[in-house]
């Protein structure tokens, strides 16, 4: 089994592909740095996942915060990934329960952090609080 909020991880993934500009550069994590040719390219991290137990019911109610980077490199960094923000957003936005396994997606803060060693680098952090629910004794349901 799977927990849900893989799950929800896993969907998020899926729901990306077609991304403007980013044809099949979509990550869950990545550890070495990204060429020219590789951007854009969407990485799609968890946060965290904060939980409160429903005292009325025997369900936790879980927030997974999630960041999607935008990286890219172009000499209008921002002007290039802006369309690939816009699209990602669009994409996330169309389905607020993640094929039936969230109760709602709220956008959240959007960063903008230009890579100092190359002024031609910029990571867009659009982050996301997904909503979802569990059962008590099982994370997957």
């Amino acid at each position: 089994m799977t927990t849900k909020r893989e799950t929800i991880l896993a969907r998020i993934k899926t729901v990306l592909a077609g991304t403007t500009g980013v044809s099949d550069r979509i990550f869950r994590s990545r550890q070495t740095a990204f060429t020219r040719g590789e951007t854009p390219s969407l990485v799609i991290e968890p946060q965290n996942d904060s939980v409160e137990q429903n005292t009325s019911l025997p369900t936790l109610h879980h927030t997974l915060s999630i960041t999607i980077s935008v990286v890219v490199r172009s000499s209008t960094p921002h002007q290039t990934a802006d369309p690939v923000v816009e699209s990602l957003h669009s994409r996330i936005m169309a389905d607020l329960t993640v094929n039936g396994n969230a109760i709602d997606v709220k956008p959240a803060e959007t960063t903008f952090n230009y890579i100092d060693a190359d002024q031609t680098g910029l990571v867009v952090g659009c982050n996301y609080d997904i909503i979802y629910r569990t059962n008590v004794d099982d994370l997957s349901q």
